[in-house]
């Protein structure tokens, strides 16, 4: 099983270049926050969300407010910096498996994440707790799961479990969610439902 120290280790090592690394395609992530339902008003919990890379489109979508959280201290610190003039972003360092979120929102987003959560059913059963009902959860990447899989082939190997096919994660999910949106082309993985 991963170990979230190792977890966090390896993403704190990572975090001052994340953005320069960084590609992002913007249609593809307009795209996954449709699916997310993320719209002017929403409240959002964007689960592992890194230096904030999502941030600047909530942001433009009008959101409410966002919680971002991360398990990478140094990523938090970074965020921090960035969005520390948004009074509607809150940056947390915690573990999503586990962390007890002291509000429900409408849309969870998990980006380019899933992967380095060891425990599926845990990180499902806590953030049910969250979500509104009728709230949408939506787990995405940016690439293919072939593609994803080579990605995590080499040095994030140890901190990476084999991302599921959708038709499987979707199955996985529906123990909480209902999931009526797959999609798992060359160029993205979206899996997405709302909890009912």
């Amino acid at each position: 099983i991963m170990d979230k120290k190792t977890v966090s280790a390896f993403f704190d090592s990572l975090a001052d270049s994340w953005d320069n690394d960084m590609i992002k395609v913007q249609w593809k992530i307009d795209k996954i926050l449709d699916v997310a339902e993320v719209t002017e008003g929403k409240t959002v919990l964007d689960v592992a969300c890194g230096t904030g890379v999502l941030i600047p489109d909530y942001l433009k979508r009008n959101v409410e407010k966002c919680v971002a959280v991360d398990i990478s201290e140094r990523m938090i610190e970074i965020a921090k910096i960035k969005f520390s003039q948004n009074d509607n972003i809150e940056l947390l360092c915690a573990d999503a498996e586990q962390y007890e979120f002291s509000e429900k929102f409408d849309c969870i987003v998990i980006y380019n994440a899933f992967p380095h959560f060891a425990d599926r059913e845990q990180l499902f059963k806590n953030l049910s707790k969250c979500l509104k009902n009728g709230g949408r959860i939506t787990i995405a990447h940016g690439m293919s799961r072939e593609a994803l899989i080579k990605h995590h082939s080499g040095s994030a190997e140890k901190i990476s479990t084999i991302l599921p096919e959708a038709e499987n994660l979707a199955e996985i999910m529906k123990v909480y969610f209902n999931t009526d949106t797959i999609i798992s082309t060359d160029e993205i993985y979206i899996v997405s439902g709302n909890k009912c």
